[in-house]
């Protein structure tokens, strides 16, 4: 059955993705794939793995998502995906990681300045 979690994470969301042998069935989160990201191109983005390495249908996923917005949760949980077909099948690394899904984008909110409105933008200056 189910022997290991792999995380996937992307701003402030993580993901905790499980893979098993099965008809390509995707819960997050104990809801269907098709409520949980209603917009085409995010469904798109959580299948990326499958499409890559030609398994599309073979296993069914099972996420848990929290943090972030709902486009960070889509990108931790392709992720979280990959990495499982990774441990799956060592074969599956090449074709992957050619199109980048076993790299975490590291790319995170800058944090805000104090004496400043927000990480970079300043109050008016005023001269006089």
């Amino acid at each position: 059955m189910i022997d290991k979690i792999y995380v996937g994470r992307r701003k402030d969301a993580v993901a905790r993705v499980y893979l098993r042998a099965g008809s390509g069935k995707v819960t997050i989160n104990d809801r269907a794939f098709e409520n949980y990201f209603p917009m085409k191109e995010q469904r798109d983005n959580v299948l990326m793995p499958f499409v890559v390495t030609e398994t599309v249908g073979k296993y069914d996923v099972f996420a848990n998502a929290a943090g972030g917005g709902i486009n960070g949760q889509s990108d931790s949980i392709r992720l979280g995906i990959a990495r499982a077909l990774e441990g799956i099948n060592a074969e599956f690394r090449p074709p992957l990681k050619s199109e980048g899904l076993l790299k975490r984008d590291p790319r995170m909110v800058e944090r805000k300045k104090y004496g400043q409105k927000k990480a970079r933008k300043r109050f008016q200056f005023s001269k006089r």
